[in-house]
């Protein structure tokens, strides 16, 4: 299956305006979203300051990150830097996991002893939070199809929208009924509903830092396209794994039959173009063993340990196209 990007190009400098635009309206509401639940005594709208202060710390986070993404590599980062936005995704998925354990907790302290709480205020800036929240998701919307780093601002910022909608649902109950418990409920709902989110992305970013193989390539497909080009008798030793989280990478041994191993070049030419051009791995590395003198009983994937030792290599091509 073909390692399809399909993700939204969007100019760097605009979309690092889009995410600074992000960061100010966050800021702004999450002090305002603190103070107002302090004065209102809800703890559902400092749970709601608290996400929105989360997703501000994770857009200044990825703000940085894009920046540092798009340095070259160098002698100390010899892949690049394109990494750095997995691993704010995965601060980002991380912190929204210990917030919403937080929010269950205290949560579930004021369900036993519900405090008094001003319904208006919690109505009030729960509209300006949904305002802006709703804001910030349209802002970060189109980007988030192609970058891990920013799908998780844009999952906070949704969560955010749909806590909003939840804060101003609540003070409306405690206006209208007095429903005091409300508030510690709707509290304990949106940290449910982060901990779904959180948990149900984190995966992809620990995946590409264990150095997975890439979710949309199907390893073997690639192995039996490889094996399919003529000369080759088999591959063992295959590495795939993700250098960016639009790069995917692949390194392995070729066996080459009697006929082909003299023409080298040509096979390696026609496993590239083939690996480029059906699954878009464009850095391949192809170390090549001839079959009579070929590592024995060796694992298809990793490292193996093969019966024969290290000087039966005879070719090493680290070439990439």
């Amino acid at each position: 299956m073909p390692h399809d990007h399909g993700h939204a190009h969007i100019d760097p400098q605009s979309g690092d305006r889009r995410v600074s635009i992000a960061i100010w309206a966050n800021g702004l509401l999450t002090v305002a979203q603190i103070v107002g639940g302090i004065l209102s005594g809800s703890l559902a709208l400092i749970a709601d300051a608290l996400h929105n202060f989360s997703d501000m710390a994770s857009l200044v986070i990825a703000f940085f990150a894009r920046k540092i993404a798009r340095r070259p590599a160098d002698k100390r980062m010899t892949f690049g830097y394109g990494q750095v936005e997995i691993v704010a995704a995965l601060i980002n998925y991380t912190t929204l996991i210990l917030i919403g354990f937080y929010l269950i907790y205290e949560g579930g302290m004021r369900m036993i002893d519900p405090p008094e709480v001003q319904g208006w205020t919690v109505v009030i800036l729960g509209g300006v939070a949904l305002v802006v929240d709703t804001l910030t998701a349209l802002l970060t919307y189109s980007m988030q199809k192609g970058s891990v780093n920013i799908r998780a601002l844009f999952l906070h910022n949704l969560s955010d929208a749909l806590a909003s909608v939840a804060v101003i649902i609540g003070g409306s109950l405690i206006l209208l009924y007095n429903m005091r418990w409300v508030d510690p409920a709707i509290t304990i709902g949106i940290a449910l509903y982060i901990l779904y989110l959180a948990f149900t992305e984190i995966g992809g970013p620990i995946r590409t830092l264990m150095l997975g193989s890439p979710p949309d390539i199907d390893n073997e497909t690639v192995v039996q396209a490889m094996r399919g080009v003529d000369g080759v008798a088999d591959v063992h030793h295959v590495h795939l794994w993700q250098m960016q989280e639009h790069e995917a990478a692949l390194d392995c041994h070729v066996v080459l039959t009697a006929d082909g191993w003299g023409q080298i070049e040509k096979i390696k030419a026609a496993i590239k173009d083939r690996l480029k051009d059906d699954f878009s791995i464009g850095h391949s590395s192809l170390e090549f063993e001839h079959e009579d003198r070929a590592y024995e009983n060796a694992d298809l994937y990793g490292h193996g340990k093969p019966e024969k030792e290290e000087e039966n290599h005879v070719h090493r091509d680290t070439d990439s196209s």
